[in-house]
């Protein structure tokens, strides 16, 4: 008997999400960074009705640089001791991009203004930009193009290698992310301000030794 969409989407979601919290947001200054990010996601999805070209180039130059540059260079990589797993183990395990394959979404995204630069038809495409507002325009909207992409791509990953419900539900977790982290962590500068780089999840821990027992 197949279970209720809307509950099973709500579960997994909800797995998802937790999960994506505990094992990769450990560092107040990439939580503090995720803020920035989100806040500026929600500025830009409110931009796609009036400007789409310009909300992407928020969206990929703000947005995912931030996010990002928190897991890259500030989230911790060695084993994490609150879940008891190895950074390998997680890399392995992740739903969504992990480092390798969002080195690739990010090689894609700095070479799409130089494909441009040199092609503003984009090889017979699109029409080519006459001055330089024209060129920025098309950057902004093969960037929201790529954003759709790698979001459907992802998601056809997930459902051969898993099931549909997985990348349905990574697909949502990911648009409504930006809401989430705001309630997530709208505190982490002022813990950053005490000085604590990181994040004792103490929440976590005793979870995982609940499941324990």
């Amino acid at each position: 008997m197949n279970k209720p969409f809307l509950p099973t989407l709500a579960a997994t979601l909800k797995e998802q999400r937790w999960d994506d919290h505990r094992y990769y947001h450990h560092s107040r200054i990439n939580q503090s960074l995720h803020l920035l990010s989100a806040v500026c996601f929600v500025i830009a999805y409110g931009m796609l009705y009036f400007d789409p070209a310009m909300a992407a180039i928020l969206a990929w130059c703000v947005s995912m640089t931030s996010r990002q540059a928190g897991h890259f260079f500030f989230e911790p990589r060695g084993y994490d001791h609150v879940n008891q797993a190895t950074d390998e183990h997680k890399e392995e395990i992740k739903i969504g991009y992990n480092i390798q394959r969002k080195i690739v979404l990010l090689a894609i995204w700095v070479a799409i203004p130089a494909l441009l630069w040199f092609q503003p038809s984009a090889f017979g495409l699109i029409q080519p930009a006459t001055d330089f507002n024209g060129f920025v325009h098309d950057v902004g909207m093969a960037w929201l193009a790529l954003g759709a992409a790698g979001l459907i791509f992802r998601v056809l990953q997930l459902w051969i290698q898993q099931d549909l419900m997985t990348g349905v539900a990574w697909m949502t977790k990911i648009l409504t992310d930006p809401f989430h982290d705001i309630m997530l962590y709208h505190k982490a500068p002022l813990y950053l301000l005490r000085g604590e780089l990181i994040d004792p999840m103490e929440h976590v821990a005793h979870e995982v030794q609940a499941k324990k027992r």
